[in-house]
């Protein structure tokens, strides 16, 4: 099986500063999973930085890296998303928003100079913030009935996913997570404990 399972993505959030020609250019890079996300975090830029003349930002989402947008907020068009999901690009990153609100120096950079000055202040907002590799996991939930409980949590210990959620009423019910290519390993293992059943969400 390919190791299509994995996927890069940054650690945690990083801010770095670039000035070009007194334009002063505030980049962020800050892990996201959801849109949600990004639009909260997008709208705290905002708030924060009220009186910035642009807050131009780009995001890829999902491991396929499919669900991507470039904003340019005003500033002339291609010269602010595009370069920004372009450093997103290059480093083959998703789940990842980078942010770059530029305060207004008074000297015009023109396109050319914007493109440079958003590429680069991207580019050292994820320098700033590393990569990470990430696997993309699947979940399955399985229920058993208690006295086969040794038996599931031998497999659990032996494949080593994670354990999302369990709950042990009349049946036991457990929630694993684990890499998708692992995923069907784990799920016959789990379907041949005696009372087990695989629950599908």
């Amino acid at each position: 099986m390919t190791q299509d399972d994995t996927y890069k993505t940054i650690p945690a959030t990083a801010e770095a500063v670039y000035t070009e020609k007194r334009s002063k250019f505030i980049a962020a890079a800050i892990p996201v999973r959801t849109l949600a996300e990004v639009k909260s975090h997008l709208e705290a830029f905002q708030k924060k930085y009220y009186d910035a003349r642009h807050v131009c930002y780009a995001y890829m989402l999902g491991a396929e890296r499919k669900d991507f947008r470039a904003n340019d907020n005003g500033e002339p068009s291609g010269t602010a998303g595009k370069p920004i999901l372009g450093q997103i690009n290059s480093r083959g990153l998703t789940d990842v928003l980078v942010v770059v609100v530029r305060y207004f120096g008074g000297i015009k950079l023109g396109t050319g100079g914007l493109i440079v000055a958003y590429r680069t202040a991207a580019s050292l907002a994820l320098d700033e913030a590393g990569v990470i590799e990430k696997t993309v996991d699947g979940t399955v939930t399985v229920a058993f009935e208690y006295p086969f409980m040794n038996d599931v949590m031998r497999i659990v210990k032996e494949e080593s996913p994670e354990i999302v959620e369990q709950s042990y009423d009349m049946d036991c019910l457990m929630t694993l997570r684990i890499r998708r290519s692992m995923m069907a390993g784990l799920r016959a293992r789990l379907e041949k404990v005696e009372t087990a059943r695989i629950v599908d969400d």
